[in-house]
């Protein structure tokens, strides 16, 4: 059954876009000239499924944000005994449990990065047009995974892999920590990507869309710098692994896709999200219960950039 927002009651889908669209992607010939990546990284990132984007934004930022994300979930960045807090909600998404997401979504610093121009043109870059919509997500502050935390990654897709055509769109993340095999991080299978549409043919009908069996198939860690942006195609198997070190990864999820200032629903729903500060819909989005965003946190303020990204100003394209 599909919601009103077009995807499955208990799928992974982000109410703030449609994540459905009917542009392509992983052929794209592009028409507007390169702005970030370079003819090489683009090659890149249709063979792999993915793209690594450099010093997206500044150390200053990164800094701010991560600052912010400590204090959210009320954690001292020096004391490592602070670090271990139960979850405030458990997630019905299950693989999610102990995984670090912070259930934090529109904070000035959150809409600060998701307005930067550099990743703006980033996206622009991949989906080779302007007019755009930023997704409103999360982020992640993932300790070491001990002391009671239990948490052994997991591989899926956040789309489903039974439809047809095959679903299009692109997800990303924000490196706000440098990450390491150790650390944990972003994992994904570029060659279960590539292979897709074969594997699929080779699979039973009753598999799980958004679960891969990946017998035959490497799993790749992809190490990040802080301030580096992740984008991968929706269909790239990835996931988070876990962290095995002393330290604490920290990131932010960023998405862009081609914006639908038709669609009133969502439209809506975004404006509402960021003027009252509320997380998505749907059960891999629990919410804080404390209400912080809602309490302790003002409004964003946006930039000319940033009101388009979220819908408020047209992009009379």
């Amino acid at each position: 059954m599909k919601n009103r927002y077009g995807f499955g009651e208990n799928a992974p889908g982000n109410n703030s876009v449609s994540n459905f669209t009917s542009a392509t992607i992983k052929n794209i010939v592009k028409t507007i000239p390169f702005r970030v990546l370079s003819a090489e990284d683009f090659e890149f990132w249709q063979h792999n499924g993915f793209v690594i984007i450099r010093n997206a934004v500044c150390i200053e930022d990164v800094t701010a944000t991560a600052a912010l994300l400590w204090e959210f979930q009320e954690m001292d960045p020096y004391d490592s005994s602070s670090w271990y807090r139960p979850q405030l909600r458990q997630n019905s998404m299950e693989e999610l449990n102990n995984s670090g997401m912070v259930e934090c979504y529109n904070n000035q610093l959150l809409w600060n990065n998701r307005q930067n121009p550099r990743i703006y043109d980033a996206f622009v870059d991949i989906w080779d047009q302007e007019d755009l919509w930023v997704t409103i997500d999360r982020a992640n502050l993932n300790p070491p995974n001990r002391h009671g935390r239990d948490f052994s990654g997991f591989i899926h897709w956040d789309a489903d892999t039974s439809l047809t055509p095959l679903p299009v769109n692109v997800q990303g993340v924000l490196a706000l920590s440098d990450t390491t095999l150790e650390t944990g991080g972003f994992q994904c299978v570029p060659s279960l990507y590539r292979d897709l549409e074969n594997w699929i043919l080779r699979q039973p009908t009753e598999r799980d869309p958004f679960v891969p069996d990946l017998n035959g198939y490497e799993t790749e860690f992809v190490e990040m710098k802080a301030g580096e942006l992740l984008i991968w195609n929706c269909l790239l198997p990835h996931g988070v692994r876990s962290n095995k070190s002393e330290t604490v990864r920290l990131a932010q999820y960023i998405s862009m896709v081609p914006a639908e200032e038709q669609n009133e629903v969502i439209l809506d729903w975004r404006i509402q999200s960021w003027r009252e500060r509320i997380p998505p819909e749907g059960f891999a989005f629990p919410g804080d219960p404390r209400k912080w965003e809602q309490t302790r946190y003002s409004k964003a303020k946006l930039s000319n950039l940033g009101e388009k990204l979220l819908g408020i100003q047209s992009w009379g394209i």
